[in-house]
């Protein structure tokens, strides 16, 4: 038996954004967690912050809880931080055993969401949005974190001052304390190229989201969609890269986020993953 786990140990690879799995982690943590790491996943992404806690638990429960289960905490997505509460985060976050503090929306009431068109934005113009994340990158620093900020599409148009967000904040703040997380789905969604990114801005970007769109240009399960994935992590060193997590939004045609992560596992194995 001690054998076998340590060559289930082994054969895990990869990381889950549990932002995949929320609806199951809103009901049963530690059941969920347990299906995580059985599909063979070794590091997570949490999306689950509230109150002080990670999904219920206080951040050492959190930690304990993943070490049980043999599953790393790298990252997580704070979307509700602000300039008042962002210490008291960071110092939960670090307690929690998370690595990089990760920046999913424009934060602190700047994002926008229209239902009609079903379309993401912002408001306040790139260089607040760089200012604010150098300021939480340099609390972050003295926190022993790592602050990395998340792109959906439309950081990559011409906003109405003519401005590609995303171009702004790489070339406006300082990658001592400011760094990305690359969404290979949204990226791809905007009409722009990863691997043209990797070349203008080498190393920038830490942590990569993979998410496969199928024809439809919804979510799915990696392997299973549009992506070219094995082009791109072939310029994993020139990304920066240092971790992935497996993410899809929403599944669909009756597929349960469960399994899904499941054919995305076979999935990054095949494309050569590790």
């Amino acid at each position: 038996m001690i054998g076998m786990s340590i060559g289930n140990a082994q054969d895990k690879l990869g990381g889950l954004a549990l932002y995949t799995v929320r609806d199951e982690m809103g009901k049963d943590v530690r059941a969920t967690l347990q299906a995580v790491a059985d599909a063979g996943y070794k590091n997570i992404e949490s999306a689950g912050y509230a109150d002080g806690k990670f999904y219920n638990l206080p951040p050492e429960d959190f930690k304990d809880l993943l070490e049980e289960l043999n599953l790393t905490p790298i990252s997580t997505h704070q979307v509700t931080v602000t300039m008042e509460n962002a210490d008291a985060m960071m110092a939960d976050v670090k307690a929690a055993g998370f690595e990089y503090f990760v920046i999913p929306v424009p934060p602190m009431g700047l994002f926008t969401y229209d239902n009609t068109t079903q379309s993401m934005g912002m408001t306040g113009g790139a260089e607040n949005l760089a200012n604010i994340l150098s300021t939480l990158g340099k609390k972050c620093q003295k926190a022993g974190l790592k602050l990395l900020y998340h792109n959906h599409d439309f950081e990559f148009m011409k906003d109405e001052d003519g401005i590609v967000t995303m171009d702004y904040l790489l070339e406006n703040t300082d990658p001592e304390y400011v760094n990305f997380q690359m969404d290979l789905y949204w990226v791809t969604k905007a009409g722009a190229d990863p691997i043209a990114y990797f070349e203008r801005y080498p190393g920038r970007f830490i942590i990569w989201h993979v998410k496969d769109m199928d024809k439809e240009g919804r979510f799915a399960p990696v392997g299973d969609g549009t992506i070219d994935f094995a082009r791109i992590l072939a310029e994993k060193e020139l990304s920066g890269m240092k971790y992935y997590m497996v993410e899809q939004d929403r599944t669909f045609d009756g597929l349960q986020p469960l399994e899904a992560i499941k054919i995305s596992h076979e999935g990054i194995k095949k494309i050569g993953f590790n």
